[in-house]
């Protein structure tokens, strides 16, 4: 009786040790490197440019997005890293981004979705829009409208999108709108 107790006591303190561990991993943040890219006319509405981001460290505050263009001949024409922690900064305050765990998940989620339809602008300006105190660069936006290039734009946090475009005159990517 007395072996069949120990045997007993022996299993069921497995038993524990598995479901332990078993939850443990299931707990664990699973997280790899985001690193996607996607070809869309933005320089030259002839050829394609290559949009590129990475998602690179393994906690919140060493976590970078790192998002460049390159046009069709490989020439990077915009390059710009966002720290993890400022975008979790910047965030809506009714979302509970008190835990890690949730942190990652809201930076990878952001990552997975930066290459949305919807960020991408075609025109970036139409001919009808009229510039507004969200309009860093008066002349740009009135070039786009001229030009039909088209734009692309991006989450900077709750309240702050970037719209950015290929500036034929100046020959660099510039910001031409920047709000909420």
């Amino acid at each position: 009786m007395r072996n069949i107790l120990l045997f007993v006591a022996i299993c069921l303190l497995a038993l524990v040790a598995c479901n332990s561990k078993g939850k443990k991993e299931n707990n664990a943040i699973e997280f790899e490197n985001v690193n996607q890219s996607v070809a869309k006319s933005f320089s030259d509405l002839k050829t394609l440019d290559t949009f590129k981001i990475e998602l690179t460290g393994r906690k919140p505050e060493e976590m970078v997005l790192n998002f460049t263009i390159k046009n069709a001949g490989g020439k990077e024409i915009y390059n710009t890293k966002i720290k993890g922690t400022e975008l979790l900064g910047n965030t809506d305050p009714n979302v509970d981004l008190s835990k890690e765990k949730d942190q990652i998940i809201f930076l990878k989620t952001i990552a997975d979705d930066f290459f949305s339809d919807d960020n991408f602008l075609e025109p970036a300006v139409m001919p009808e829009d009229k510039a507004d105190k969200y309009t860093p660069d008066k002349a740009l936006y009135e070039e786009l409208k001229k030009s039909g290039l088209n734009g692309f734009k991006y989450r900077l946090g709750k309240e702050n999108n970037i719209y950015i475009a290929w500036s034929e005159k100046d020959q660099k990517v510039k910001i031409y709108y920047n709000c909420c």
